[in-house]
């Protein structure tokens, strides 16, 4: 199984997937046309466009879903599929209305790319259940890809000392989680990513990470690290 997971598509400083595009190049090598699943946010058209400019500009071809005469065909031609961010219960809600979800589950096991930002990040876990989305919309449970043994928190963001907001941090919230909740959850911060290729999974960008467990502390992960044991739960 191959797997790019990136906490957000926007990085202060950069333009659209800047911070990813070395990356990017590197887990698709060859591949050169990608399947693009829009269904985070409301404007499929609009998304499927900006995405296709800022990959067009780097030699890739893509593929709106939304736009496919038989989805189910387009997912099982892909070999490479990029799920965008936005909302991730207006994500998983889509797919599940259009009964995509196996079929994408099983195209990533067969070997075709899976590439995530943000909502689509949260996607490859477990569950949703980690996402800091509101739910605008409600799905018919919060499974989902489980690409991975674990969830998700993209824009994991650190409490800052200097501030005096008295409300629940991400830690908190992810601690909630923990009470009703056994599978460890990954907080990516800005601009992290994860790789996985086959049975290795490693930390990739500048941003690191923390790993939660319930009924543990939480643990700091620098870049780089190798985070196979993560697969092995």
């Amino acid at each position: 199984m191959r797997l790019l997971l990136i906490s957000s598509s926007l990085v202060h400083g950069h333009g659209y997937l800047d911070h990813a595009e070395a990356e990017l190049r590197d887990f698709l090598g060859a591949t050169k046309r990608l399947l693009f699943v829009p269904f985070a946010q409301a404007d499929h058209e609009a998304y499927t466009a900006r995405v296709h400019e800022r990959l067009t500009a780097m030699g890739l071809e893509v593929d709106g879903l939304h736009t496919a005469a038989d989805p189910l065909a387009a997912i099982a031609g892909a070999g490479a599929v990029f799920v965008g961010g936005g909302n991730t219960f207006c994500l998983l809600s889509e797919l599940q209305r259009r009964g995509l979800l196996p079929a994408l589950r099983a195209r990533i096991g067969a070997g075709a790319a899976y590439i995530g930002s943000s909502a689509g990040t949260n996607l490859a876990g477990l569950s949703i259940g980690t996402t800091n989305d509101m739910p605008i919309v409600w799905p018919a449970d919060l499974q989902a890809l489980a690409l991975l043994p674990f969830n998700l928190n993209p824009h994991y963001l650190d409490q800052d000392p200097r501030s005096t907001h008295m409300g629940e941090t991400r830690e908190v919230r992810i601690g909630e989680f923990h009470e009703r909740n056994q599978q460890p959850v990954l907080g990516l911060r800005e601009p992290a990513m994860l790789r996985r290729e086959g049975q290795t999974l490693s930390l990739r960008g500048t941003g690191g990470a923390r790993l939660f467990r319930r009924g543990e502390a939480p643990a700091e992960l620098a870049p780089a690290a190798a985070l196979d044991a993560l697969l092995r739960p």
